[in-house]
């Protein structure tokens, strides 16, 4: 099929690579010409693993393509797939003006196109426009008016949301739990089938349903995640206060069957682009419909005041003077195998520490130039996280990135001024840390001194 992802983000840049590597012809498209330019020239604007080398491979074969023409990109398509961003606004709403505005470039492009009253139809196909950005419930409703009001073309809509993991969606795209399609159309449906049934060889399913629900499922999976992030942590903190080990009571929960032990790990709360904006996008949706979403409510209230328990344990091992005090980072993605910093725990935690006075030396092995976009040069980056250490007073492991799990205790220990670690991802065993000499604290476990 002949495709055009709208947007070279995340979503965008991941989907059409991913369909491209399938065989399908594939136009990525943005307005960021600065952007384009990097993946004409073979530069990869994010961090995915693996995503430069399919990238190069399906750019090489001709299957893969990137441009800023909006005509050349939308004529030929036989479908659409808006990959645009919709940022929480102030009030935490999806924003969807991106949305819209692509809805009437797309319009408009149809519109001027010879196709449906006897021209070239084979270069103006009548084309199925596919919403994948995540959007409440009704933005398809809105795109389809848009796209009428500007067009008396035919169409077809479809909602398509994603299920990316950053870190392993290129995995995530090619072996899928399952595909949502939402459609109105048959021929919508039976297109967009043809389109997944590659990757669901090994009998995943394709879900087709109507495009309110397939519009749910998106936010409706994200915010249950979500909910079991803040639910282990509230747990955790409640493990705090009493003594108990939430490691302990992890294993015994989580082997019950119906509950399971996926996203059931404590630490600094959940970050990145999709939870935070998902979760306050679903807050909206039951104001503006007097349907309140108290449960998600919570989640966002939980999820805030971690990061502030963990910055309290900072605060009260130093009673509160911070001010001269070296502190080293570890991790600074909101999670590993990805450069994201949006909504990223360390953000909070590094500016805590700014505006108390310390110095802050970190380390990433990916994130260091995302993370300039943040802080500039308000911190230091260092190469290897042993060199972060060095003369620091405290030590902040924000990020689970493999590398941190067993380092060299002996040299971090040599290296700092004190041995004070604070793990925000326990990635430690309470004993191990004991032996090493270190104060450590974590996330719903004792706090252990030499």
């Amino acid at each position: 099929m002949r495709l055009t992802m709208v947007g070279t983000g995340y979503v965008g840049l991941v989907t059409g690579t991913c369909l491209a590597n399938k065989g399908n012809d594939v136009t990525c498209l943005d307005i960021d010409a600065g952007k384009i330019a990097q993946l004409q020239a073979g530069r990869v604007p994010i961090y995915e693993p693996g995503l430069e080398e399919m990238i190069e491979h399906n750019v090489r074969a001709g299957r893969l393509h990137f441009t800023t023409d909006k005509d050349a990109a939308y004529r030929p398509a036989e479908a659409v797939f808006i990959c645009v961003g919709t940022p929480s606004d102030d009030r935490g709403r999806a924003d969807l003006t991106a949305v819209i505005a692509v809805a009437r470039d797309i319009a408009a492009a149809m519109q001027a196109a010879p196709g449906a009253t006897g021209g070239d139809a084979d270069n103006d196909p009548e084309k199925i426009v596919i919403v994948k950005s995540t959007v409440p419930v009704g933005t398809n409703a809105r795109v389809k008016a848009e796209l009428a009001a500007h067009t008396s073309k035919p169409f077809h809509m479809a909602s398509n949301p994603e299920f990316l993991k950053e870190g392993a969606a290129i995995n995530d795209f090619n072996k899928p739990d399952r595909v949502v399609i939402g459609v109105e159309t048959d021929h919508a449906a039976d297109r967009l089938r043809d389109l997944y049934t590659p990757f669901v060889r090994q009998g995943n399913p394709i879900y087709t349903m109507d495009i309110p629900s397939a519009e749910m499922v998106k936010y409706a999976s994200n915010c249950m995640l979500a909910t079991k992030i803040s639910f282990i942590n509230e747990i955790a903190s409640l493990c705090e206060s009493f003594g108990a080990d939430i490691d302990q009571v992890r294993l015994g929960m989580c082997a019950d069957a119906r509950i399971g032990n996926k996203f059931l790990y404590p630490g600094l709360g959940y970050g990145g682009s999709c939870f935070p904006k998902d979760v306050l996008a679903c807050i909206s949706m039951g104001q503006e419909s007097d349907t309140p979403a108290r449960v998600l409510e919570a989640v966002d209230e939980v999820n805030n005041a971690q990061r502030q328990r963990f910055i309290a344990k900072i605060d009260k091992h130093f009673g509160g003077a911070l001010a001269g005090k070296r502190v080293a980072v570890w991790g600074l993605a909101f999670k590993p195998g990805t450069d994201d910093m949006r909504q990223a725990p360390s953000v909070t935690i590094i500016r805590h520490l700014l505006d108390a006075g310390a110095t802050v030396a970190a380390y990433d092995p990916v994130a260091e130039h995302t993370t300039r976009e943040v802080f500039g040069d308000a911190i230091a980056y260092v190469d290897d996280p042993i060199e972060a250490t060095d003369a620091a007073d405290a030590l902040v492991i924000c990020t689970d990135w493999d590398e941190f799990k067993n380092p060299d205790f002996r040299a971090v220990k040599k290296g700092m001024k004190s041995p004070v670690i604070f793990d925000g991802r326990n990635l430690h065993r309470l004993d191990a840390m004991r032996r090493a000499g270190f104060t450590y604290y974590s996330v719903g476990r004792a706090v252990v001194t030499p």
